[in-house]
């Protein structure tokens, strides 16, 4: 090798021998001693680890760098293995921020000669070809080319792409050390083309059971209170606006260029104000960065340059999926287009485009067909030039008249088919927006689609203001709608999953007398008869219920209806368990068990287990008893009263098992969870109140006491894990009220331990990087600075539990438990009991976290 050949030291500039070259290892800063290697490094410190020449834009950005830690990880690891990297993602997503984080994270540790070119205001294939080629030429040149790898970020090249196209594919072949990092919303679609959807910042879950500390755990929270005390530096997130402000982030769907805009709100308005002005959002997120892009200064301009990228057929489709709040699949969409014939027959096509330009997103896959949804603020764009355009009323209608259709099987069916409670569980959102809209008016439908709302709600137990929306169409409309009986019977169900038995019972009579009266056929009437025999259960009519529910199954069997069959048969062997006919009840269950786990959705199976457990109890069949109880637990009933009622159940097996502590836990616990749900009969109270008094006198008052305290203090969560016993470290990820997730804690706890990095990355068989990782998120959900304070921060946490929930296996117990609560002998033990220690163990711990405001 000639001397102008010879590689030099990048410090001191004095010849270095080369090494050999590796076919798979990165190429490297080259220096001629370590002195000059330590040298390099503490001139990079000083520089602010930028030792590379920038082109266009500064890498070291002015405001912090929130989340997207496995992102950053991710893409490092593919632009080792990639030439063409392409971020898309949304409008305000953070394609540009993440591609200037990674870069600059490139370039200090020299890994990259790095430039940028921001292609947003330029169009002009000439200009934007002069500037990429000046960019490249303008690069360090100050060791041999092939020493030396370079990173180009294009950033902004959406309305560009066949500009870009064109170069790069000129670029790359003659460059090999040549990576390209674009930013775009949609793929450039050019061969070697590795592309990284950039999603949204974590929203908050504001159906835990804490907000709070959901909010504490939730990046896109992070980046809004950031955000804020930038402005309103005395900013807080609090147990009283944490709502508002996870609701902020949630509605603004962890996008982050509008929740910066919504955060630099709080030098003027609270959260509240904010979130009950979202509605008006495009008006409200006018404050973007003085200096940014004219469509990166508010959320409309940003959302408005993507909307003048689409197509005429994409932009009318994309308008009428705007009244669609709760996401779609292509039957939706092609209902809604329906207005437009070009934009059905090519509505595949349109889709995918959508898709690939970053307006739709793909939903996760649950198995059943295609879904997409708007995020929110592109839907609100969507919406208003809907009505610019004067379209908004056909599209309502055509909405209507689609949801209506899928609902009918509720006005004919003798049991509504699961398939079509799937379908309406996934419109609920839809189903919601449609009767909004019918609101001003009387039209009939609303009654069906109330009713189907009810139907989604009594499936899956989720809240979704049903009974306001049935009793609203039952009030306005007209009372000889052909739909009416059916509104009525939803109204009943409503409202005896709410306990009100009285006004179950009185909209299942009028519904019942309307049906007889216009002779609507015997399937619906069959249901209808069915929905108020188990009313009058719950009552104690017992003969008028007997009678109903015999009516019910002569219709079912004169239909030959095997589903509405199973069902009746069910409810007969309920109801005659309760007086007393066990041989007839179980040939009952014997039969109908098989037939709903074959064909039943869970809610219409969970309470026939609770009655064959029941009825294994009655037999003293305890094992039996518990497993039937244990599955309806594990199948996680969609109702509080089903999950209540299997708790019960399992506190009723422990107590004839003598384990006592056991059953009053669980007996506190099934109290909380039933508070406000409807009540069972008298003869299962009457079962509870026994188990009760028997553990009452088996114990003294005071450990009784801590005993049904400990399961009234425990979240519905908790409740379940502590009467199936998983208490297994991965069977919950998240304590309920715990701002750090289990792996997190476990990593907290062996700092506490003064463990080193490595050591823990050991012990718990991760990376080291993994391990700082975790301890990065650490510091920044809690808000520490050290090691030191996190130390501090768990020890602080662990308080030693009362004495009254110790475990007796970790002191003493009294000599009267042993006298008045015997061990059961070894034949009455069952294995698939737990022992009462262990739940206690299991309290104790909870009570001890929730004591100190977790």
């Amino acid at each position: 090798m000639s001397a102008s050949q010879m590689a030099t030291c990048d410090t001191c500039g004095q010849p270095v021998h080369p090494h050999r070259p590796s076919g798979t290892s990165l190429p490297r800063a080259r220096y001629c001693s370590n002195a000059c290697r330590r040298r390099s490094y503490r001139m990079r410190q000083k520089a602010g680890g930028m030792g590379t020449a920038l082109i266009e834009a500064p890498l070291t950005q002015m405001s912090s760098f929130i989340g997207r830690t496995d992102e950053l990880i991710e893409l490092a690891r593919l632009l080792r293995e990639v030439r063409l990297l392409t971020l898309t993602g949304p409008a305000g997503v953070g394609k540009t921020r993440l591609a200037l984080e990674l870069a600059g994270q490139e370039a200090r540790r020299r890994r990259y000669e790095v430039a940028v070119v921001r292609l947003g205001q330029l169009s002009e294939p000439e200009e934007i070809r002069q500037r990429i080629l000046a960019a490249l030429g303008e690069m360090p040149d100050g060791t041999d080319e092939a020493e030396k790898d370079r990173l180009l970020l294009l950033d902004d090249c959406e309305h560009v792409l066949d500009t870009c196209g064109s170069l790069l594919t000129d670029l790359l072949p003659c460059r090999p050390r040549l990576r390209i990092l674009a930013t775009s919303r949609e793929p450039l679609r050019l061969p070697g083309e590795s592309v990284f959807p950039v999603a949204e910042l974590t929203p908050p879950d504001l159906d835990s059971a804490t907000v709070f500390a959901a909010c504490l755990r939730s990046d896109a929270v992070a980046l809004f209170l950031d955000r804020a005390r930038a402005v309103a530096s005395d900013f807080q997130l609090t147990e009283a606006n944490a709502a508002d402000v996870g609701e902020i982030c949630v509605r603004l769907d962890g996008v982050p260029l509008p929740i910066e805009m919504a955060a630099r709100l709080m030098r003027v308005f609270p959260p509240s104000e904010v979130r009950a002005r979202l509605d008006d959002r495009l008006a409200l997120l006018t404050n973007g960065w003085r200096l940014a892009d004219d469509r990166h200064r508010s959320l409309r301009a940003s959302l408005e340059w993507g909307y003048g990228l689409l197509s005429e057929a994409e932009r009318a489709l994309l308008r009428r999926l705007s009244v669609l709040p709760g996401g779609f699949g292509p039957d939706a969409a092609a209902a809604l287009a329906a207005d437009v014939p070009e934009v059905v027959s090519a509505m595949t096509e349109i889709l995918i485009g959508l898709e690939a330009k970053s307006v739709i997103t793909l939903l996760p896959g649950t198995g059943g067909p295609t879904r997409f949804r708007l995020l929110e603020s592109l839907r609100c764009l969507g919406h208003e030039m809907l009505v610019a355009q004067g379209e908004d009323t056909g599209a309502y209608e055509r909405l209507t008249a689609w949801l209506t259709t899928m609902s009918l099987p509720l006005h004919h069916e003798a049991v509504v088919p699961a398939r079509t409670l799937a379908m309406l569980e996934k419109e609920h959102a839809n189903l919601t927006q449609a009767l909004r809209v019918l609101r001003a008016g009387t039209d009939e439908r609303q009654l069906l689609l109330a009713s189907a709302l009810a139907a989604t709600e009594e499936a899956d137990g989720r809240h979704t203001g049903a009974a306001g929306h049935v009793a609203y169409a039952l009030d306005h409309t007209a009372p000889d709608s052909g739909y009416r009986g059916v509104a009525l019977e939803a109204a009943a169900a409503l409202a005896r999953r709410a306990g009100d038995d009285t006004a179950a019972a009185r909209c299942a009579d009028k519904a019942v007398a309307l049906e007889r009266e216009r002779g609507g056929g015997p399937a619906r009437l069959g249901r209808l008869l069915l929905l108020r025999g188990t009313v009058r259960h719950l009552t104690d009519e017992r003969e008028a219920s007997r009678a109903d529910l015999a009516e019910a199954l002569d219709i079912a069997l004169e239909l030959d209806h095997e589903l509405l069959t199973t069902l009746s048969l069910g409810a007969i062997a309920r109801a005659e368990l309760e007086n007393g006919e066990l041989g007839e009840a179980e040939r009952k269950i014997c039969r109908v068990l098989p037939a709903l786990r074959r064909h039943a959705t869970p809610f219409r199976l969970h309470p026939v287990l609770v009655t064959a457990s029941a009825l294994a109890l009655e037999k003293d069949d305890l094992a039996t008893a518990e497993a039937y109880f244990t599955e309806v637990l594990r199948a996680r009933p969609t109702h509080r009263g089903d999950t209540a009622a299997a708790i019960e159940g399992l506190a009723l097996v422990a107590t004839r098992a003598r384990q006592f502590d056991r059953g009053l836990q669980l007996l506190g616990a099934a109290e909380r969870i039933r508070d406000g749900t409807g009540r069972d009969t008298e003869w299962w109270r009457r079962h509870l109140r026994e188990a009760r008094e028997a553990a009452l006198l088996a114990m003294p008052s005071t450990r009784a006491e801590a005993g049904l305290d400990a399961g009234r203090g425990l979240a519905e969560q908790q409740a379940i894990s502590f009467a199936l016993g998983d208490d297994e470290p991965g069977a919950h990820p998240k304590r309920p009220g715990h701002p750090l997730s289990r792996r997190e804690q476990d990593v907290a706890e062996l700092v506490v331990q003064g463990l080193t990095n490595r050591q823990i990355a050991a012990r718990m068989h991760v990376s080291v990087r993994t391990v700082e990782t975790h301890i990065r998120h650490i510091r920044t959900t809690l808000g520490l600075r050290s090691r030191a304070h996190i130390a501090a921060w768990v020890a602080q946490r662990q308080p030693e539990p009362p004495a009254s929930l110790i475990p007796p296996a970790r002191r003493p117990s009294p000599p009267s438990i042993e006298r008045t609560s015997p061990a059961p002998p070894a034949g009455d033990r069952i294995p698939a009991v737990r022992s009462a220690a262990r739940g206690v163990r299991v309290l104790g711990e909870t009570d001890s976290r929730r004591d100190n405001g977790t």
